[in-house]
This record gives structure tokens, C-alpha cells and sequence, in this order.
């Protein structure tokens, strides 16, 4: 990864957060509890950048048509992001399968 890589991340990432802050407040708040679950859980895929964003046009969409962000997900905000990455691989499952000694996995 070079330098040019990592500008163009910031900036791809400064226009993510960009679209979150135009969002109605209620919706700003409960994405920011998605991406500290997201983060928190950590699907392997959360760094190709298509979930998080795959969120945002969720949400400008359901505050384009006046909805309240909890009829769009629910009043269960982890159980949201269970169902968004529950055929995910997360870092976690790859530390389990690491210490329970599974073959083809490493041993510590």
C-alpha cells in the first residue's frame, strides 16, 4: 500500500462521512452504533468499504421517503448488524478456530 493509496482511503472515507453528517440526526446516531458494532464484531469483509456504505444509501432512502430510522431496522440495532453479517467471517471466528486447534488452522 502506498502512500497514494492511503490519500485516496481518506478521501474516500471523508466523502463516506460527509453523506452520514447530511443525514437527519436520528439516523446519524444510530449509524454511528452500527459502525462501533461493525467495528467492535469485525466482519473480514468490513474493509473492502461496501457494507458501510451499502448502509448510507439505505438510509438516505428510507429519510427520502420520511421514515424514522427505527422502522427501517428495528428498535435492535445489534441484532441488525447480526443479520447484515451473519453469513460473514469475522476476525473473532477466525481467532476461535485459531485456539480450538481445527486442522489447517494455526496452533499457538
Amino acid at each position: 500500500m502506498g502512500i497514494q493509496d492511503i490519500i485516496e482511503g481518506k478521501k474516500q472515507w471523508r466523502a463516506h462521512m460527509a453523506r452520514v453528517k447530511a443525514l437527519p440526526p436520528d439516523y446519524q446516531i444510530v449509524y454511528k452504533e452500527i459502525q462501533k458494532y461493525l467495528f467492535k464484531i469485525g466482519p473480514v469483509d468490513l474493509t473492502n468499504g461496501n457494507l458501510l456504505s451499502g448502509i448510507v444509501d439505505f438510509f438516505e432512502e428510507g429519510a427520502a421517503a420520511g421514515k424514522g430510522v427505527l422502522e427501517l431496522i428495528g428498535n435492535d440495532v445489534a441484532a441488525f448488524c447480526d443479520d447484515l453479517v451473519k453469513d460473514s467471517r469475522t476476525y473473532a471466528d477466525i481467532y476461535q478456530e485459531s485456539i480450538s486447534g481445527k486442522p489447517g488452522t494455526a496452533e499457538k
